[in-house]
Parts: C-alpha cells; structure tokens; sequence
C-alpha cells in the first residue's frame, strides 16, 4: 500500500494503523495471522507484530547488497523512493559514498564471522530449520552457567538483583555477571512445583525447552492477550503440553496490550518472583540487551485516589514518598530508553514534557518548583547505522515498531533523541529491547533513581490524562521494579553509576549497573532514528544485505 506524506511516497507493509495509540503496539493484525496459519513457512511459529514478521522474513530471505537483479518488492521500493533533499529523515543507512559503504561492510561482515556471527537461513525457511536454529543457538550460548557461577551471581555481591541477559555473538568477559532464561530456572534453586508466565509475544514449544527436563511437565500457566485468531493458534501450540493452561488478561480498551513480562516460580522451597522485559521466543533471548517492589500498568479510567495507583501517576508518587531530595537537583536530566514509540500529539507539551514529565521530576520537593527550571529530557533509541551494525543486522529493527506513521506526525520528538551505546559492557552490537528510565545527575556519576520496566514510551503504555486531569486512562497492561537509594539505605540519595566514568575502588554495593554508556550522545545532523517499515537499500548491514520490509 502506497502513503504519501511529508516524506514522500512509502511502500508500507504494516495493516496501517490509522488509529495513534495503536501505532507504538506490537500486535498482530488479524490478516497476517490468517496468512501465517496458512502458510507458516513464511513467518514464525507464534503470533507476533508485523514489525517482527519482517523480520522473519528477511532471515529467511535476505536481499543481499551486492545483488544487482533485486526482486520485484526491492525494485518496487526503489522506483517508489523520493530524492532526499529536505526530507525529515534519509532512506539511506548511511551518507557515505558507496566505495566506503562497501568498504565498511567488508570490515563488519569480517568482524562478525571473528565473533561467530549466527550464519544466514537458508531461502526456503521451513520449521525444521527453525527449529535446528534455535537449537544451534541454545547450544552455543543459551545453556546454562555452571551451577555453582549462577549461584554465586545471584546470591552473591549483587544487592541490586539487577542482571541483563546473555548476548551470543560478544566476548564471553562481557557476559560475565549475565543469565540466560535456562539459568533463571535452573535446577539450582529448588525443586519446582508449578509455574506462571506472564507476557505478550510467546513461543511455546521454545519456552517448554528452557525448562529443565524434570520440570517440563509441571504445572504451567501462561497468562498473554491474544483474542480470536492469535488467541487460537496460541492455544494451538500448547495441544501436545497437557501440563499448560491459559488466563486471558481482560483488554476492554482499545489497541491495549497484555505487554507484562513476569514469571512466578513456586518451589517446595517457596516462590520466587522474576520480572523482566523479554519475551518468550529465541530471538529475545539470543542477541538482544534485556533487563531481570513494583511499579505497573493496567487498562481503565481511573479517577480519585485510584488515579495514583498505576502508570507515570504511580510513579510520581512514588518518588516524591521515597526519594529523597539532592542539593540543585532542579538540574538533573531525565534519560529514557525505550524499544517502541508511540504517538505523543503534535508537540512535547501535548504529554512528554507536562504530565510525564511532572511524574518522572517529582521528589519530596514541589514539582512546579522543579519544572520551571526546565529539566532536560534526553531519550535513548537506536539509529538506523546502530541496527544496521548489530549482531543481527536490519532484522534487528523488527523489535523496535517505530512506523513512519507515527513518526512523521512528530518530528519534533526527534531532537530528543540520543544514540544507543553500550560500548563499555560490549553490548553496543546487541539492540535493545530493555526499558529504563533514570534520574541521573548533570555529569552522570549518579542516579537519584532507576527503572526497568516493560513500559515503552507511549500514553498506552504509561497512560494520559482526561477529563481536565480528573481522570487517568491507561491502554495496556506493564510492569516494572523502580530502584531507590532510601531501599538500600544510602542516606545520601543517589547511587554511584557502575562504568568507565568510575575508579575501581567505588563500593559496589553503591554503584547501580547502568546497561548503556553515559553519558548519552545525541543524535548527529545524519543520524536519523530505525523507522522498521520503510526500504533501507543504500548500505548494506553486517551480513550484506539490504531492507526491504514487505
């Protein structure tokens, strides 16, 4: 389908979504689940978003850059694609002449076969390769750490129990103090009586794998919100799994999600609670950064003192009973990262810098002191070289939704926007699909607080006022931890950050583990941020091959 915009024509390959809210959601249409039910060899196992679908595809069949008899769609894509003079962002990944972009490649693909980059699906996909795929991948990084390694780290010197998750593809150093989904139900811990899952994308033939295999047949509830078809061919998977059973979350609202990511573990030996921001397939778990008291979201209008109880309200409320107020703290930024956009209205004070803004500022102090100060905002989110350069390369980008769509009704949003980089922990190559917001300090050595959430950066997500501010409306259903110095006792309100801005010699029982460089480097006049369903076909990525999402 062609749209015509401020940016030109595009060949979108998405259903569309005319409706804002439903634009920063990953869910399914209703027609692509039909196609995948009929011919599954195009896509994967499981209901997921278009974003990702195109991804699969692209896996399954790459565009290599250096093939000059493209297909119909990359020709399509390339007829259809305006000059770029005065455009809000480029088609091209990159500004550089083509011998550079060629050359650039060269070094990467090198670089990534040093590393054991995952080798390319081969054109005709079909479950069985799949399956031998994500089994290589198991094998290789996915198992669990020696059992004593993973008692130790978590029982060990942490005291934040804040961990993100192994990365295959980097150094091994720099998965150190890392934990795979295998290691979180390790044996080790106890002997399980039951389980629940609780997220929005899963994969239940993969999941029932990660389990160790004297726990496979346990009792194991899966609680999600898929409806109709998506909720069928869930229910489908788990047929030969006498041992699952479902709970669908209510979703009364509009284009809200179920985009919890939580587990409840019930062992003889009492029940640990785990939450986190991955989904339930590989590919969240393979090369992507990912983090694992209580901060949530749950769809309705809440008015009252009810409107305090969940979303960015919940929040403000919660900073201003527990954080403690730091001397010219009126100057300390705000720092959001994200995988997925929604929309905010057509300029920052429509949301992002009035209500969100008020909750993410609040302390003991008042918040119309602090906003007239005018507090930065800086937000975290990959660049278009940032997923071309990934382990993954452009398929990568079907875990960040951003669509044209959406983006271009707010390109005011884009000069907030900061690079990601993790180089320090060696994760720069793995995209994010992590949530964290922060209170840093102006010269980022320390945070007043952090959060790692399954909350994107959306109204959706963390709900908006209505009603004059009478009423709090919230779509989808998320879950975060919210981590404060008072928690800890540090008297002094802030932690120490953890990286290369520190001595060794900083207590680490003080200094929290920031899973991206700071301070964040703003996007340059060529950057422009992953847009997932429009052609990138004038650089190719670390495994040679171009973007093309329908």
């Amino acid at each position: 389908m062609l749209q015509e915009g401020a940016h030109g024509k595009w060949t979108v390959s998405s259903s569309d979504e005319s409706t804002e809210e439903n634009s920063d959601n990953e869910k399914p249409s209703t027609s692509s689940l039909l196609h995948a039910a009929c011919g599954r060899a195009s896509g994967p196992q499981y209901p997921c978003s278009e974003a990702r679908k195109a991804a699969h595809k692209r896996k399954a069949s790459p565009l290599k850059f250096s093939d000059k008899s493209f297909p119909a769609e990359t020709r399509l894509a390339e007829k259809q694609r305006p000059s770029q003079e005065g455009l809000g962002w480029c088609l091209s990944s990159s500004d550089e002449e083509p011998e550079d972009q060629e050359k650039q490649a060269h070094k990467e693909t090198v670089k990534e076969e040093k590393n054991d980059a995952p080798k390319e699906h081969p054109l005709n996909f079909h479950k069985d390769n799949e399956l031998s795929e994500n089994q290589k991948a198991e094998e290789c990084c996915e198992a669990p750490s020696e059992a004593q390694d993973t008692w130790d780290l978590l029982n060990g010197g942490n005291p934040f129990r804040f961990f993100l998750t192994k990365v295959r593809g980097i150094k091994q150093n720099y998965n150190s103090g890392a934990l795979h989904i295998k290691d979180i139900l390790s044996p080790l811990f106890g002997t399980l009586l039951s389980s629940a899952q609780f997220n929005y994308c899963i994969d239940v033939e993969w999941l029932v794998r990660q389990y160790p295999q004297e726990f496979r047949k346990k009792p194991l509830l899966i609680v999600h919100g898929e409806k109709r078809e998506s909720k069928a061919e869930l229910l489908a998977q788990a047929r030969p799994y006498e041992n699952i059973s479902f709970c669908q979350a209510k979703l009364d609202i509009a284009f809200g999600t179920h985009h919890t990511k939580m587990m409840l573990l019930l062992y003889e030996e009492g029940l640990r609670v785990v939450i986190h921001t991955s989904n339930l397939i590989a590919e969240d778990w393979h090369q992507k950064t990912q983090g694992v008291y209580l901060l949530g979201s749950t769809p309705g209008r809440y008015q009252g003192i009810d409107k305090e109880k969940w979303g960015h309200l919940r929040l403000r409320k919660l900073l201003k009973e527990h954080a403690s107020s730091v001397p010219a703290q009126e100057s300390w930024p705000v720092v959001g990262q994200f995988s997925s956009i929604g929309s905010m209205g057509v300029d920052e004070s429509k949301w992002l810098c009035s209500e969100f803004q008020e909750s993410l500022v609040a302390t003991g102090s008042s918040v119309t002191t602090l906003l007239k100060y005018g507090v930065p905002i800086h937000l975290v989110y990959p660049t278009v070289d940032n997923v071309r350069q990934s382990l993954e390369g452009y398929p990568a980008g079907g875990s960040l939704p951003y669509s044209i769509q959406t983006a271009q009704k707010q390109l005011w949003l884009h000069s907030y926007f900061h690079k990601w980089s993790a180089e320090v922990s060696g994760r720069s190559h793995a995209m994010p699909h992590i949530k964290t917001y922060m209170r840093p300090s102006p010269d980022f050595q320390k945070i007043a607080w952090f959060l790692v959430t399954s909350a994107n950066l959306s109204k959706a997500a963390w709900g908006a006022l209505e009603k004059n501010g009478t009423q709090l409306m919230i779509r989808s259903y998320e879950l975060g931890v919210l981590f404060l110095p008072s928690a800890f006792g540090l008297d002094k309100g802030y932690f120490h950050v953890k990286g290369k801005l520190l001595s060794e010699s900083n207590d680490p029982a003080t200094s929290f583990p920031v899973p991206y460089d700071l301070p964040p480097e703003q996007y340059g006049s060529k950057d422009r941020p992953w847009i997932w369903n429009i052609p990138y076909t004038n650089a190719p990525d670390t495994h040679g091959n171009m973007w093309v999402p329908s």
